[in-house]
């Protein structure tokens, strides 16, 4: 079944067209990616999908009563509501319901045998609308997710206006994931959210039971959720089936195919020319006549449009000369901020050629970490050693070196006074930079193009050792690509922070993770990190932390850990406990009900009144259970922070 149908759709801002003539169809239970460059209109599409924008043109239709939810980058809450309230609030027309079956059930006690019947029946139609819209199991929908996107029990009862940015995306996310719409609109969900809850979000989308149209830059989550990808390219879309990585390669042998069947046209309208030209050139009725009879034949073909594509930048990195093996090693490197350790004991060794990516939790200090290394921020203790002919270049996510009131010529210029304009600008210009764009100061340039602007330096300087903070932010997928293809030919030494997952499995042979006690690594890319950790949780006992501890000391911190898992293990039983009281209260009151929706009960009114008395007690001892599961989930949580 198609669920949504857009055709020809057009869209303007002033002088400049974004969606020129964008037409696609999305099929029921289809995830489909809406990929494209930075400014090519995908944000609008979806706004114009969800009915926040007016199209100039074009329409948009829904299969019949579809329900579409909406997840716009920015979010805010109204007062003083928790977190858990706002979540809460999408189930309103749920506790309505639910006063209604109580208000039937009154009505029902008192009903005489000739209205019984029909209260009977509207009782039971509106406790199988209460069980669909999830009545009994709400709360257990609302931690599921609070939990699953990373939220702590301490934010439930926290005021939703005191969340970060960052923070209230999630709610939003949350908070529509809940109300299960038919078809999802999603712009940029993986935003702000950890490798855990990426994780979640991904099993959860992907045993979704509706349709899904998704804005990312992601293109690991795009590989791992999308069945489809509609690419935005010069104001109109193309479907491709596949994920993201068979979308990239269709589209290249899309592009050949098109560029090869033009350049054959152009040759034929050539060749064509030519004879007509010579012919003409012959000054006889006959040739005339031959002339007018082909430039007819030629004025019939179908003129194919060159095949274009976005922009794209060019470049890629060299060294100036080459390091000994030995290019970097830190020994029992910390740093603190005031009574906060960020880390400790981080010991790393990188070799000539090395491509190490390193991750960690948000805060842990992987930033702090890079400018330690180059001198931006003194660490407490330890020692960074650098080997012969190392020349570093630092890629800073935050782009704090660029100078706001220069511009974007003399922000390069100056760094490499020794360059001709020519060559600065023919630089800038493979990052996109040409003509007027290089007398733009600084401070009026996009988060993507100050990146592009450190980039240009960073190339310029062909240093040795890349030391990358989030290099991928701000860059659209293409220049992503161009960017790993720039490392993967990179004959220097790379340690590169980042989040970026596909990023990672690119360019990454070894992979470095920086906790609070240290770095703990593995070799590969993010894939086999992934693989090997789940490994290591697999194994009973298994901890790196006792691999440099004497055998009673291992001893020691192994039956402490076995402890510990058993309590847990404890905790854990008791939830799911807990959890199936809970499932066999609910099933229990739901029996209740459906008997108490028969007309006949009511003929005897002990009968009546004893099941009356029967839901009363079932209703109590569903919410001794939703008691004891909080209670349950609460010490489980306490333990696990323990």
């Amino acid at each position: 079944m198609i669920v949504l149908t857009v055709q020809n759709l057009q869209k303007a801002f002033g002088g400049n067209q974004v969606l020129k003539d964008v037409s696609l169809t999305l099929q029921d239970r289809q995830r489909m990616g809406l990929v494209g460059v930075n400014g090519c209109g995908k944000t609008t599409l979806l706004r114009i999908l969800a009915g926040l924008e007016t199209p100039d043109g074009g329409s948009v239709s829904y299969a019949r009563d579809v329900r579409v939810g909406y997840m716009e980058q920015q979010y805010a809450v109204q007062g003083d509501v928790t977190v858990f309230d706002e979540l809460k609030s999408v189930y309103e027309p749920v506790f309505v319901m639910e006063e209604k079956l109580r208000a039937l059930e009154q009505e029902m006690a008192r009903a005489d045998e000739g209205t019984l019947k029909r209260l009977g029946d509207t009782y039971a139609r509106l406790s199988d609308a209460f069980e669909k819209a999830d009545g009994y199991g709400w709360r257990s929908s609302i931690f599921g997710v609070l939990s699953g996107l990373g939220f702590t029990k301490e934010q439930h009862d926290q005021p939703a206006r005191l969340l970060s940015g960052g923070e209230l995306t999630r709610l939003s996310l949350a908070k529509l994931l809940l109300q299960k719409p038919d078809l999802l609109l999603l712009d940029e969900p993986t935003n702000h959210l950890d490798l855990s809850a990426l994780d979640w979000l991904e099993n959860y989308l992907n045993e979704y039971r509706g349709t899904l149209l998704v804005v990312s830059h992601d293109r690991y989550f795009l590989d791992h959720v999308c069945t489809h990808v509609t690419e935005l390219l010069l104001g109109t879309a193309e479907q491709y089936a596949g994920n993201y990585s068979a979308y990239m390669s269709q589209r290249a042998e899309r592009f050949e195919i098109r560029m090869r069947a033009w350049e054959q046209q152009q040759k034929l309208i050539a060749r064509e020319e030519a004879i007509i030209a010579r012919y003409k050139s012959f000054n006889r009725e006959k040739s005339i006549k031959a002339a007018e009879s082909r430039e007819k034949r030629l004025e019939k073909i179908e003129r194919l449009d060159k095949p274009q594509d976005e922009r794209q930048v060019r470049f890629r990195f060299e060294a100036k000369r080459r390091t000994g093996d030995d290019v970097l090693i830190i020994k029992d490197l910390q740093k603190s901020f005031g009574d906060r350790t960020l880390f400790s004991g981080v010991n790393l060794h990188l070799r000539a050629g090395d491509r190490v990516a390193l991750l960690g939790p948000n805060g842990i200090g992987k930033s702090t970490l890079l400018k330690c290394l180059v001198g931006q921020e003194a660490p407490d203790g330890g020692t960074v050693r650098w080997g012969a002919n190392v020349d570093t270049g630092y890629y800073d996510q935050k782009q704090e070196s660029l100078h706001g009131d220069k511009t974007v010529l003399d922000e390069v210029w100056d760094a490499f006074p020794r360059l001709e304009q020519s060559q600065v600008r023919s630089a800038l210009g493979l990052f996109l930079f040409t003509g007027e764009d290089v007398f733009m100061p600084i401070r009026t340039l996009s988060g993507g193009e100050k990146g592009r602007v450190a980039l240009t330096k960073l190339m310029l300087k062909k240093d040795n050792l890349l030391l990358l903070d989030e290099p991928t932010n701000h860059l659209d997928m293409d220049s992503r690509e161009v960017l790993e293809d720039a490392l993967e030919n990179f004959e220097g030494t790379i340690l590169a922070v980042s989040h970026d997952r596909y990023f990672i499995n690119r360019f990454a042979s070894r992979v470095a993770v920086l906790t609070e006690e240290g770095v703990r690594e593995y070799l590969g890319n993010f894939d086999d990190y992934q693989q090997k950790l789940k490994w290591e949780q697999s194994q009973q006992g298994y901890d790196p932390r006792f691999s440099e501890m004497t055998r009673t000391e291992a001893g020691k911190e192994k039956k402490k850990l076995r402890l510990a898992k058993e309590q847990l293990k404890a905790l854990r039983d008791g939830v799911k406990r807990a959890e199936e009281a809970v499932a066999q209260a609910e099933a229990a009151l739901a029996a209740q009900e459906a008997l108490m929706a028969k007309a006949e009960i009511y003929a005897n009114p002990e009968k009546a009144a004893a099941a009356a008395k029967e839901y009363q007690r079932l209703k109590a001892a569903q919410a001794a259970a939703y008691a004891d599961w909080e209670r349950a989930e609460e010490a489980l949580l306490d333990g696990e922070n323990a």
